[in-house]
């Protein structure tokens, strides 16, 4: 009797291990996976941000020099585009407050709470 308890216990006991085990290696392939998918939703947003600021750049620098085409200065043209951007600027700073801030902060919001729906909807699917 006193033999069955004590290999019920060393039983017990490798079991616990093991699932210890099993469970730190989950957890650690569970972060692996999180961090992979943030790393590459980085890269893919930071892709896609330079290829907007290069078609912004050149966007601007095709109106400016349009600009200075029709006005006959490069000074004027490249004046007025500053000027734009300029106004741009103090309306952002004037209205980041109240709007635009609030915008950035309910589009992050969504956007995380989108993946987390996706996310439980894949969990669903692998059941």
């Amino acid at each position: 009797m006193q033999e069955n308890k004590e290999k019920s216990i060393e039983d017990l006991y490798e079991d616990a291990k093991s699932y210890l085990d099993t469970k730190v290696e989950y957890t650690r392939l569970y972060l692996v996976e999180k961090v992979s998918k943030i790393f590459a939703d980085v890269i893919t947003n930071a892709l896609v941000i330079i290829c907007f600021v290069l078609a912004f750049l050149f966007a601007t620098l095709t109106l400016a020099l349009f600009l200075s085409d029709l006005l006959g200065s490069y000074t004027q043209g490249f004046g007025c585009v500053a000027l734009f951007y300029l106004l741009l600027a103090l309306i952002v700073y004037f209205t980041k407050d109240k709007f635009i801030e609030k915008a950035i902060i309910n589009f992050t919001i969504r956007n995380y709470f989108n993946k987390l729906a996706d996310k439980e909807e894949d969990d669903e699917q692998k059941i």
